[in-house]
């Protein structure tokens, strides 16, 4: 496991060991004392080609989340929501596939999205805390002040993510 730097300050990327044979692959996904974090939430999210999930963060009970594409290829998207940062508000993003075998480390205090690349993605994510429903909230995926080209063009949303916060209503909060 290989941790690399962003130029956002605590989102980190990894590059994650893989063993292939003949009878397909191992790999190794999340080394808690490397990332020095305790991940007590996992969850698994499916979306097909042109889902974009996000962008989610929350309130109260902030989770930390280690992204990973165990099938398919994803675009995943972090925003820098902590107020006092240098980097308030600018946005990081990366593909993350199983076949590059990157995850990314995303701590607390930041919007968290994807989209989906390939017909079918299944990406693991473990999270630093529980799931709070009363304190989730959204941005705008196509937030005009954030400039996130997705590289998506017909996105497929939920009813909830089409009506999230915009940047400038999120720092009326």
């Amino acid at each position: 496991m290989k941790i690399l730097k962003t130029p956002i300050k605590d989102l980190l990327i990894i590059k994650n060991k893989k063993f292939d044979d003949n009878r397909g692959y191992f790999r190794e996904l999340l080394i808690e004392k490397k990332i020095k974090k305790n991940f007590c939430f996992n969850v698994v999210s499916v979306s097909k080609k042109n889902v974009i999930r996000g962008l989610h963060f929350q309130i109260r009970k902030p989770q930390g989340k280690f992204i990973s594409v165990i099938k398919g290829k994803i675009i995943d998207v972090a925003v820098d929501l902590r107020k006092k940062s240098k980097t308030f508000g600018k946005h990081f993003k990366i593909i993350l596939s199983d076949k590059n075998c990157t995850s990314i480390f995303i701590p607390e205090g930041f919007a968290h999205g994807f989209g989906g690349l390939d017909n079918e993605n299944i990406i693991v994510y473990s999270c630093t805390n529980y799931r709070y429903q009363k304190g989730e909230r959204g941005l705008l995926w196509n937030d005009k002040d954030l400039k996130i080209n997705w590289g998506i063009k017909k996105p497929i949303l939920s009813t909830k993510d089409k009506i999230n916060l915009t940047f400038s209503e999120y720092q009326n909060i």
